[in-house]
């Protein structure tokens, strides 16, 4: 019976390389937004005197908000690459990134609800800042999924804590 048992955890174990296709695939996204980015930042640069301030305003956080998810997508891609597929290899690479020498599956989620909070601040400021162009109903809606998004950051980590907490009492206990 072990021999079954052995091959069907190795199975189980080996799925998770069927992530790694996802993780490629938010790589070409990524390259997708590279272009937007680059096709904006052309339209603000060839046509900066005929565009308002406001306008002006407007490109810059449709430029900043690319990078901010670009930023997303590689933490997604890099994190859960390390977290649920196979660890990286970078041997004291200089440029690694200092958060993933901590990260888990609880730090991960924190830092990308933390990510789409700060997407959607700039989503919201956007919308204030062309709010006479804009419904009253879409301007209600956009606060109500930013305060969504606060109250599940909130949760989110305030969960992780109390497991954090409670896998350090847990090891306490045992010694």
């Amino acid at each position: 019976m072990a021999k079954p048992v052995h091959a069907m955890e190795a199975f189980i174990f080996w799925s998770r390389w069927l992530q790694a296709p996802l993780y490629l695939g938010l790589i070409v996204a990524q390259g997708v937004y590279v272009y937007q980015f680059m096709h904006e930042l052309i339209i603000l640069v060839t046509k900066t005197g005929t565009l308002s301030e406001t306008e002006v305003m407007l490109i810059v956080l449709g430029l900043i908000d690319v990078v901010m998810i670009a930023n997303l997508l590689t933490m997604v891609t890099i994190g859960g690459y390390e977290t649920f597929v196979s660890k990286l290899d970078l041997r004291g690479n200089p440029d690694q990134p200092e958060w993933l020498s901590h990260v888990n599956a609880g730090v991960l989620k924190v830092k990308l609800a933390v990510a789409l909070i700060s997407i959607s601040s700039i989503h919201l400021l956007r919308t204030f800042i062309n709010a006479p162009q804009t419904e009253d109903r879409v301007v209600i809606i956009q606060v109500a999924i930013h305060v969504a998004f606060l109250v599940s950051a909130l949760s989110i980590a305030w969960t992780d804590k109390l497991m954090v907490q409670t896998l350090a009492i847990s090891s306490q206990a045992k010694h």
